[in-house]
């Protein structure tokens, strides 16, 4: 009779019983990531880079789907309406998802167009859609420059052009866009000559 009695408890071992529930959860758990990352929502991507100011069109976007859980608000979805006036009010990269908060009114972009020519070499990564500061140092009495200052900061590249024959090899020319509050100040620099450099920029693009 003893010997049945040990034989069941070795039977109903506790320990068995921990190591099954920990394999059921296990597979719940499993289970849920799995349902949980299968919930992907429709939302629309920046086709290529989309600058500051930029007017937006269907064309400019491509559907894709996302896993973004409770953000997907937050982003436009694909079937979302692009009105005429819709332009960007922040830099987009190209394949970023379009925040709705960057997606604005033609008429509440806060941005001119200037073309500017630069002091040196531009490094590599001012191109279409990056954010620059842009610095200026006005010319010395004795000769060189005196010491730089920024004249605009959160200025978003539309383009860069590549020197040419016209253009002289120790420069080249970007064309930017300037809030509008700066604009008066970039101006007065091109006219004076100042030597003008975009440093890239850690922070938003103004609008």
């Amino acid at each position: 009779m003893a010997a049945q009695t040990s034989a069941r408890a070795r039977w109903f071992d506790p320990r068995l019983g921990i190591g099954i529930a920990l394999v059921a959860a296990s597979v719940v758990g499993v289970t849920i990531v799995v349902s949980v990352n299968d919930s992907t929502a429709p939302v629309f991507a920046a086709r290529s880079a989309i600058a500051v100011g930029d007017r937006i069109t269907a064309s400019d976007l491509v559907a894709t789907e996302a896993n973004l859980g409770s953000a997907a608000s937050r982003y436009l979805a694909d079937d979302g309406l692009i009105d005429d006036g819709a332009v960007a009010t922040r830099s987009i990269a190209a394949g970023e998802l379009v925040p709705v908060a960057a997606v604005g009114r033609e008429q509440s972009a806060r941005v001119a167009p200037i073309v500017v020519e630069v002091a040196g070499r531009l490094p590599s990564s001012v191109q279409p859609g990056a954010v620059v500061d842009v610095w200026a140092a006005a010319p010395a009495e004795g000769g060189g420059f005196g010491p730089p200052s920024v004249l605009a900061g959160g200025a978003s590249v539309i383009g860069v052009v590549e020197p040419s024959g016209v253009v002289s090899s120790s420069s080249q020319a970007v064309e930017i866009l300037v809030p509008n509050r700066a604009v008066a100040a970039v101006l007065e620099a091109v006219a004076n000559a100042d030597a003008i450099t975009v440093v890239p920029s850690t922070g938003r693009a103004a609008g």
